[in-house]
């Protein structure tokens, strides 16, 4: 058997483990049937190691129930943080990296055998020279390193470190620490702040979502793609089926949504011809393809493909309740007219809230007491939920899908029959 560790190579597997018992909680040991009983012990045992504190059991009928509960208005960072911070490494890992930086600490530059040479005289230990170069063009690329060509050699040099930058910099630690709180990659300002060694003692969120740094990595290269205006190939896993997809298409928006805090990622899919919205906490792989084309006209530039996307997107969004732009197979909008009563001289706040809320649908006063609200949408099922909100002011409901009404009459039905009226 394999000894237990608390650090991973693989950041993926262990994200899915947290988002299992973070974001859906509430699974015992045989709900993860995905994987082995001992994998599930692991994976466990790490998340307690990491987030002891927030760690929450409870005991039901089918065993013990493990979540993780986490309240953002107590806390001065995101303890899902500690997640990104627990990589393995090897032995000449470690050790190659604190020779270097060691060794490097002069604002003299050494080529890759000067350092190599540098080692065995200075710690008496000897590294190959091409692992010393993997090591510090991977340093490089993080910034860490930076390089000057002086004649046939190739000088390596330390960058400033975060320490030095910040003690030129008033009030950065502020700055850094509401980045941490509120933006996304959160975890890069969350970095610096520990390399400075300092911790943020101004900023609270009262309604933080800590969950969206699990998806921060996917997040990246959607955004990556969306710069550079090309499709990508995307892998999600369904949050109930759990069922493994693939969809390739051009990326074109990330949307939040303000009620649930879930992101979702607006892309074009290219066999379909139509927008798509994909919840951003299930996808599990993204590859980076092919500029994006115009189907109409293949042979035209990306950057003019990738813009007339994005403008036929803006052209859509009004007619957007949530994240939906079709309902099954169909893709023409759905007409949808509520009918309420609300009383003009005590209930105006009731058509004041369908104005604020109504998503720029059109209001009229239809008699005394009587309003009526009429929109367009790509999805009227989405709008169940806020309709809903207006029991027992609803005179009369119509809808282009027939679907909505009935299911609103059915959740009334059983309404009744619950309450026994």
């Amino acid at each position: 058997m394999s000894e237990f560790k608390e650090l991973i190579k693989s950041f993926p597997k262990t994200r899915e483990y947290v988002r299992d018992f973070f974001v859906y909680g509430f699974k015992t040991r045989d709900d993860f049937k995905a994987k082995s009983g001992r994998t599930y012990d692991n994976e466990r045992r790490r998340i307690e190691s990491w987030l002891a504190p927030f760690v929450k059991q409870d005991y039901t009928g089918k065993g013990k129930n493990i979540s993780l509960a986490i309240d953002s208005n107590l806390l001065d960072t995101n303890p899902l943080y500690r997640v990104w911070k627990t990589k393995s490494f090897t032995d000449n890992d470690i050790q190659l990296h604190f020779f270097l930086f060691d060794y490097l600490n002069t604002e003299e530059g050494f080529t890759i055998e000067q350092i190599a040479d540098g080692f065995l005289e200075e710690y008496e230990i000897c590294f190959d020279t091409q692992l010393i170069r993997r090591k510090c063009n991977a340093y490089i690329k993080e910034g860490l390193i930076r390089t000057e060509k002086i004649g046939k050699e190739l000088l390596y040099y330390k960058n400033e470190n975060f320490a030095d930058i910040a003690a030129r910099t008033p009030r950065l630690d502020h700055a850094l620490s509401f980045f941490t709180q509120s933006a996304p990659l959160g975890i890069i300002g969350d970095t610096i702040l520990d390399n400075i060694d300092t911790k943020n003692s101004t900023f609270r969120l009262k309604h933080g979502f800590f969950v969206h740094t699990l998806e921060d990595e996917m997040l990246l290269l959607l955004l990556t793609a969306m710069r550079e205006k090309c499709n990508v190939t995307v892998k999600i896993r369904g949050t109930r089926s759990l069922e493994e997809s693939i969809f390739s298409g051009t990326p074109l928006q990330i949307f939040t949504s303000t009620q649930t805090g879930r992101r979702f990622l607006c892309i074009h899919l290219t066999e379909k011809k139509r927008f798509h919205c994909l919840r951003l906490d299930g996808i599990k792989n993204v590859e980076l393809c092919k500029p994006a084309s115009d189907d109409a006209s293949p042979d035209t530039d990306s950057t003019a493909a990738y813009d007339r996307l994005k403008q036929a997107l803006d052209n859509n969004r009004p007619y957007l309740w949530g994240v939906s732009f079709q309902n099954g197979s169909r893709s023409r909008l759905e007409k949808v007219k509520l009918t309420i009563h609300a009383d003009e001289e005590r209930e105006m706040f009731i058509v004041e809230r369908l104005q604020r809320e109504g998503r720029g649908g059109r209001i009229t006063k239809a008699a005394p007491h009587t309003f009526v609200y009429e929109t367009e949408v790509f999805d009227s099922t989405e709008m169940l939920p806020w309709l809903r909100t207006f029991t027992g002011r609803i005179i009369d409901l119509e809808c282009d899908n027939a679907f909505v009404r009935r299911q609103f009459v059915c959740d009334m039905q059983n309404m009744y029959e619950l309450y026994d009226i």
